[in-house]
């Protein structure tokens, strides 16, 4: 049966969702991301690049990477294209396992599980916090062979976990069952370009009861030690291989997002 949804309180990944002009939100969420928007008004271009910088870094994945599995951890609310339809419009046999913990994204994980007949999807109800419980899942194992490369992707969460979760080690721990030829993908949330409009952003969150740790350019590069970047290495979401199809002009300080992708050597 389905955990019961607050929907009397915000939650990050409906906030986001209604930014990026979504449907499943509640009251709470609107009100949230409206106060949010009044604080950095650019708040929903910085959202859709990042939307935009995954599709990009799924699409170099499998089409430029060769890589056929996806592990992708913190997934959010279903948005298409998700990161099965990118995948297999490239490669049809392509498999991917979505993991959050959000009751509302289980609900709707039939979005994330209409996968090509060629390859398979999954979806696993756990926290970003608990790396074995979701490297040890038998619907993981089932799904993905972990003697074959994987392209772990962990888009926009880390930025809500607080120095004492120690993100770099979870993350780490999730990288390291994967054999050598992985790759890393993350978007990793900075104040560096917009302190003030994004620190009141982080104050609307924190006052809702989701407190933010925004990092510098050296605390995201700590993600990637010991693994080869692909260029253009650390860069703004915005940045990171521009493929021209946007149709918005995105400013630096409009961006509060590092964008990444390594190989695991």
């Amino acid at each position: 049966m389905d955990e019961a949804i607050d929907t009397g309180s915000a939650h990050s990944a409906r906030i986001y969702d209604y930014i990026i002009g979504g449907k499943d939100h509640y009251p709470a969420d609107r009100e949230a991301g409206d106060a949010m928007c009044r604080e950095w008004p650019a708040l929903p271009v910085h959202m859709r690049a990042n939307r935009d910088f995954m599709n990009r870094a799924v699409r170099y994945l499998a089409a430029q990477a060769g890589i056929r599995q996806f592990l992708d951890v913190g997934t959010g609310i279903p948005t298409s294209p998700n990161i099965h339809e990118i995948a297999q419009s490239v490669s049809p046999d392509a498999r991917v396992v979505y993991v959050d913990n959000d009751p509302l994204v289980l609900r709707l994980s039939q979005g994330l599980l209409d996968s090509a007949p060629e390859g398979r999807t999954a979806y696993i109800e756990a926290d970003l916090r608990d790396p074995a419980g979701i490297m040890d899942d038998p619907r993981l194992r089932a799904t993905l062979d972990l003697s074959r490369p994987v392209a772990l992707t962990v888009i926009a969460i880390v930025h809500f976990m607080m120095d004492e979760d120690d993100a770099v080690g979870i993350v780490r721990r999730l990288l390291d069952p994967l054999p050598s030829g992985s790759h890393l993908a993350m978007s990793i949330g900075t104040a560096e370009f917009a302190p003030d409009e994004v620190g009141r952003v982080a104050h609307e969150y924190a006052a809702r009861g989701m407190p933010m740790r925004l990092r510098t350019f050296a605390e995201a590069e700590e993600f990637f030690a010991g693994l080869d970047l692909v260029a253009p290495g650390v860069v703004q979401v915005h940045k990171w291989r521009p493929d021209g199809t946007g149709t918005e002009v995105v400013r630096d300080e409009d961006i509060a997002m590092y964008g990444v992708v390594a190989r695991k050597p």
